[in-house]
C-alpha cells in the first residue's frame, strides 16, 4: 500500500533541501572566492618574476655596455706553487686575467668590490658588499628591490685581505641569470672542458685568478661558508671534507697556505646549496 507524506513531512523535506541548496551555494561561493584568489596570486607572482627578471636583465646589459674588459698576458705572481712541474696548477696559472674597469661600477654602485667571470656560465657581474647578508638577497645592483638580489660577498670577509675563505653569494634564477648558470658545472659535458676549471675574480686592486678543487651539491649547512679556521689542522679538516665533497673530474692539490674562494647558491627550493670552491694561483696588482 502506497504510503503518502504527510503536509508536516513534506514542509520539512522541503525546508532540508532549501538548507542543503544553500549549502551548495555557499560552498560554490567560497570555492569561487579560493580560486580567484590562488589565480590573482599566481598572477602577481609571476608578474613579479618578470619585472624583476626584466629589471636585472637591463642592468647587465648596461653593465656589459659600459665597463672595460682586458685579457692581461701579463705574468703576473704566481700563489703557492706545487714544486711539481706536472701539475694542473701551471696550466692554468698561464691563463691570462680578466681584467675589468670598475669606475662606471663604482659610480652606479659604490658598495662595489670585485667583478667575478665563470667560463661557459651567464657568471659575469660586478660583486657588493654590505653590512650583513641579507640586504642584497632582495636588491639589486642599483639598490632597488629586486627578488633576484645580486651577486654580493660574505660581510665578514675583506676584499683587500683574503681571509682562509672568501664567500660569494648569488640566487639560482631560473632564467640562468646571476648565480642559476653555476648548474651548468653540474653537466658532465661542462665538466669535461678543461679551461672551464678557473674562475677570474677582479677588485680594485688586483687581478686574481683561482682554479677549482671541488664542485658538489649539499643541503644548506654552516661549515663550508666558515671564513677562517682558529689552526691549521681545523683549515686542513675542512679542506680535506671539501674535496671529499667533489663530484667533478678533477684531482686539484689543495694545502692550508691556499687562499680559497667558496661559490654558494641554491639548488632547489627545498635548502640545496650547489657550492663550488677554488684556490688561489696567481694575482697582479692593477
Amino acid at each position: 500500500m502506497k504510503k503518502y507524506m504527510t503536509i508536516e513531512e513534506y514542509f520539512k523535506t522541503e525546508s532540508i533541501s532549501k538548507e542543503k541548496e544553500i549549502k551548495i551555494k555557499k560552498f560554490k561561493k567560497i570555492f569561487f572566492i579560493v580560486c580567484l584568489s590562488m589565480f590573482l596570486f599566481l598572477l602577481s607572482t609571476l608578474l613579479k618574476w618578470y619585472l624583476d627578471h626584466s629589471k636585472i636583465q637591463q642592468i647587465s646589459k648596461e653593465i656589459d655596455k659600459k665597463i672595460s674588459i682586458e685579457r692581461s698576458n701579463q705574468n703576473g705572481e704566481l700563489v703557492n706553487p706545487p714544486n711539481n712541474k706536472n701539475s694542473s696548477y701551471y696550466y692554468y696559472a698561464a691563463i691570462p686575467f680578466y681584467k675589468v674597469g670598475f669606475s662606471v661600477l663604482l659610480s652606479k654602485n659604490p658598495d662595489t668590490v670585485g667583478f667575478i667571470h665563470i667560463r661557459n656560465t651567464n657568471v659575469n657581474y660586478p660583486i657588493v658588499q654590505t653590512g650583513d647578508n641579507n640586504y642584497y638577497l632582495k636588491h639589486d645592483f642599483t639598490k632597488k628591490e629586486n627578488n633576484a638580489g645580486w651577486i654580493f660577498m660574505d660581510y665578514r670577509n675583506h676584499i683587500d685581505n683574503l681571509g682562509d675563505n672568501t664567500i660569494i653569494y648569488g640566487h639560482a634564477r631560473y632564467d640562468g641569470t646571476m648565480f642559476g648558470s653555476l648548474r651548468n658545472t653540474l653537466a658532465s659535458s661542462w665538466q669535461a672542458e678543461r679551461d672551464n676549471y678557473v674562475i677570474f675574480l677582479s677588485t680594485l686592486k688586483e687581478d686574481m685568478v683561482f682554479q677549482i678543487f671541488s664542485i658538489y651539491t649539499i643541503k644548506s649547512e654552516g661549515y663550508y661558508i666558515m671564513p677562517n679556521f682558529s689552526s691549521s689542522t681545523k683549515k686542513e679538516k675542512w679542506l680535506t671534507t671539501m674535496k671529499e665533497r667533489n663530484i667533478a673530474p678533477i684531482t686539484t692539490d689543495v694545502n692550508t697556505n691556499d687562499k680559497i674562494l667558496t661559490l654558494s647558491t641554491c639548488q632547489n627550493d627545498w635548502g640545496g646549496r650547489i657550492v663550488i670552491h677554488a684556490k688561489l694561483i696567481k694575482k697582479q696588482k692593477r
